[in-house]
């Protein structure tokens, strides 16, 4: 039968009306509920792993906008902590993990089949999450693609340019292709406890993708993507995948044909006209809201949100924003972009 939320039909290549919406880190700190339930917390990870309080930041914005779908509150740095990382927050200053730099490094971690026992938590976020989300709010899964992810864990935080990743990939390229290895390996096994668990669509975030050039690419974004997704499918056919190589620019022609995802998500500079021309014929899009205008607000937010909306009015779209949602964005203006994307 066939699926009529409207997330999964736009991601079965069915044209709308008007888009589903959702946002990136729509679960976070511009809602004061966040705050209160990250307090309750006492930490960042401790939120990450309680389940109650996951599945809670996961419902708040459900609750207060009506989003089109929920995507579980987790961090991509989970993986590499169940992989035997070291992993702590920096209050105003993000994550740090233990480096991988080299082959004793890396066989200190353990095996991909060895995460669910820390990643168990997760899974039961998306038990919870599925037992409790409106019947027509589909749930998204998702992680951190191995390159973004290696970024982090052979620098040991995040870096402007990823240039320690780039260092290794340089001069010790048996290390540096083990690491992708063992994390496409984990990935998919993550992908596939959450869909298990009761996730209905997965997404893999490789937020900097865009820093890897020509065969690098190819290599370390698009292969990646394609055998983790080819393992999904394999177990799971009818689960839909979103790829987002963001600033992948002319590496985004073909990836979703190459890699088997069925929606490709864009970043801010994509060009919409370019995408609708060429990118949306191929698979659904996502996107791609400037992230500032929900800080700015007002009528430029207002035109921007329409303007996309029509620019993807000929094909399946998925109305979101380019990356995620920042910490001092007004509640009230992600209102003002749902009233103008609705009508």
């Amino acid at each position: 039968m066939a699926d009529d939320r409207l997330l999964m039909r736009a991601l079965a290549g069915e044209t709308l009306p008007v888009p589903p919406v959702w946002m990136m880190r729509q679960a976070g700190r511009y809602l004061p509920e966040y705050r209160a339930t990250r307090a309750q917390a006492g930490d960042f990870l401790s939120l990450c792993y309680t389940p109650e309080l996951a599945a809670e930041v996961t419902l708040q914005p459900i609750r207060r906008y009506g989003f089109d779908a929920a995507i579980l509150f987790a961090d991509i740095l989970l993986v590499p902590q169940a992989l035997g990382a070291d992993l702590w927050f920096v209050t105003g200053e993000g994550p740090r993990l233990s480096t991988v730099t080299g082959p004793g490094d890396f066989k200190a971690l353990k095996p991909a089949g060895a995460i669910h026992d820390r990643l168990g938590p997760i899974y039961e976020t998306v038990r919870l999450l599925r037992r409790d989300l409106p019947a027509e709010v589909p749930l998204i899964g998702f992680a951190g693609a191995p390159w973004t992810v290696a970024t982090y864990m052979i620098a040991g935080r995040g870096t402007p340019d990823q240039g320690p990743a780039h260092a290794l990939k340089s001069s010790d390229r048996a290390t540096f292709t083990a690491l992708i290895d063992r994390l496409t390996e984990a990935t998919t096994e993550y992908l596939l406890a959450q869909i298990a668990a009761g996730a209905e669509v997965v997404k893999l975030f490789d937020s900097w993708a865009g820093s890897l050039k020509g065969d690098d690419f190819d290599d370390f974004a698009l292969a990646p993507a394609k055998r983790i997704i080819a393992a999904l499918k394999a177990a799971h056919p009818d689960v839909p995948a979103i790829a987002f190589p963001r600033q992948g620019g002319a590496k985004l022609d073909g990836f979703a044909a190459a890699t088997g995802a069925d929606c490709l998500a864009l970043d801010t500079e994509v060009d919409t006209d370019w995408a609708a021309r060429v990118l949306q014929p191929q698979s659904c899009v996502q996107g791609n809201l400037d992230p500032q205008l929900l800080v700015e607000g007002g009528q430029r937010l207002i035109d921007e949100t329409r303007r996309i909306r029509d620019a993807f009015s000929g094909g399946p779209h998925i109305f979101n924003l380019g990356h995620g949602i920042t910490p001092d964005a007004d509640p009230a203006h992600v209102d003002v972009m749902l009233k103008a994307l609705r009508g």
